[in-house]
């Protein structure tokens, strides 16, 4: 069966913060052990929505400051943004505010976002929190509220590592926590 509609799905978000990961671990059910910068790359996923099978185009940018001038090309056509930040970085999670939102709305107004938390195996390690003794982790009532501050269609929280809950992601993606249609 092929595919009845393309979705173009553009990850913004810091750099390794896991944009990367979850794109590799959606699409190939890997998980890559090295951390290399992105400066651009695509990943291509068949879904079934409504009965219908959707192409979900994944457009990775970078999220260096480097590539800030590069990144919004591929903003063009954007159906929907994946917001990705971690759930280990306080940086990242502020830079959802101010700078990413700021971004998304001057060069995309009117695409839907989604909100990400990732690295959520992380968060629920005791082992590394004993050693980060937990000043830079985000609650899920934080990535709540910060979805709630920003407008975002849904917040989703997940870890390429374990691949929860990717199960999710694709519902996420074309739903708004209300029940309708993105």
């Amino acid at each position: 069966m092929s595919a009845s509609k393309f979705i173009k799905c553009v990850t913004v978000g810091d750099g390794a913060v896991g944009k990367t990961c979850m794109l590799i671990c959606y699409t190939s059910n890997k998980f890559p052990t090295d951390y290399i910068p992105t400066v651009f790359d695509n990943f291509s996923a068949n879904v079934a929505v409504d009965g219908s099978i959707v192409n979900l185009g994944l457009w990775d940018t970078a999220g260096q400051e480097d590539y800030s001038r590069l990144r919004p090309l591929s903003y063009r056509g954007a159906d929907i943004f994946v917001l990705a930040f971690s759930l280990i970085s306080r940086a990242s999670y502020e830079n959802v505010l101010k700078k990413w939102m700021p971004e998304l709305r001057r060069f995309a107004p009117n695409v839907p976002v989604v909100l990400v938390g990732t690295k959520l195996d992380l968060r629920e390690d005791r082992a590394y929190l004993a050693d980060q003794l937990g000043s830079n982790i985000i609650t899920s009532a934080q990535g709540e509220e910060l979805r709630k501050q920003i407008g975002a269609a849904a917040y989703i929280e997940c870890s390429s590592k374990t691949q929860q809950p990717f199960s999710i992601l694709p519902s996420r993606l074309f739903f708004s926590p209300q029940g309708g249609r993105m």
